[in-house]
């Protein structure tokens, strides 16, 4: 068996800054420390964290008053921060940011008084908490091309748009473009907001499926950007899959196959992708394994005074 790892291995810089802050926070604070919402799309951090007293809540009713509180590494709206200061709690944010660079878009857009279309998955945490940013009676949430049909903003009009960091970067051009052809005027960011992360896991991908029969995605159900690598395995015509951790693994899929990809999601850790290399490893003995230069080896991100 032939073993690929994907260029990009490990944390993104948003994620490690993010992890990072409630381990500082940990430290110095101590607990009871509450997160709003998952620090970040993955069962084995947050898992972990649980298990050091730390509270993950979607709610702020239930936190303490004047208690401690960090915000996920997706972003939150203004509400939150309002409802956050209401309570008098102490507050960290642990936002990614490149999500924090869309929210300002967001605001400047919103305050021009554009309508603005906002690609995205809804309900998704990052997605909700860049709609905040923007007036209720301008936003419009589009996942998909017929989510753009059904808009009914005047095609005459000016029209900006934002987008979520973690999609595919293909399936937001053909977004843009159909918005752009049913909205002469549109507008947006003088560069693209899917995060450098994103894109390189993606373009890290395009490359398993010229080199590999099989690929493997390490990734949590509630990722984005661990999904959108499957299925862009998937749409390059390699059959693909995506599990949490190595015992999710059914090595039988591998029966009959010289060559295998291992990619993973931004907030995945490395030793999870290391598990399910031991575990094939273990499976087929004299296998082989081929690494790659990772473009984000040097990409750090400052971390707040906590």
């Amino acid at each position: 068996m032939q073993i690929f790892l994907a260029r990009t291995q490990g944390f993104c810089a948003g994620v490690a800054r993010a992890i990072d802050i409630v381990e500082q926070a940990l430290a110095k604070y101590g607990t009871p420390l509450y997160v709003y919402h998952e620090i970040v799309h993955n069962t084995a951090v947050v898992d972990g964290l649980k298990a050091r007293g730390v509270i993950f809540v979607d709610d702020l009713s239930v936190v303490p008053y004047k208690a401690r509180l960090i915000f996920s590494a997706h972003g939150i709206s203004p509400d939150i921060v309002s409802q956050a200061a209401a309570k008098q709690l102490k507050t960290i944010d642990a936002t990614c940011p490149l999500v924090t660079k869309v929210h300002e878009q967001a605001v400047r857009f919103s305050d021009e008084g554009l309508d603005v279309v906002l690609i995205g998955h809804k309900g998704h945490e990052e997605v909700v908490g860049t709609a905040g940013h923007v007036l209720p009676s301008r936003l419009h949430i589009v996942q998909n091309a017929a989510d753009i049909e059904r808009l009914t903003i005047p095609a005459h009009q000016m029209v900006a748009f934002i987008t979520q960091t973690t999609l595919s970067i293909d399936e937001t051009r053909e977004l843009i473009l159909k918005l752009r052809a049913r909205f002469p005027r549109l507008t947006g960011p003088l560069k693209d907001n899917i995060c450098y992360a994103t894109q390189n896991r993606q373009d890290a991908v395009k490359e398993l499926a010229t080199l590999c029969e099989f690929i493997i995605i390490c990734g949590s159900p509630k990722s984005s950007n661990s999904n959108r690598l499957r299925e862009k395995g998937e749409q390059l015509n390699v059959k693909s899959i995506i599990v949490d951790n190595a015992a999710e693994l059914d090595l039988a899929l591998l029966q009959g196959k010289n060559t295998v990809g291992i990619s993973s999601g931004a907030s995945v850790p490395r030793h999870l992708v290391d598990d399910i290399v031991q575990k094939i490893q273990q499976a087929f003995p004299h296998s082989t394994i081929t690494t790659f230069d990772n473009p984000e080896k040097n990409v750090i991100f400052p971390r707040p005074t906590i």
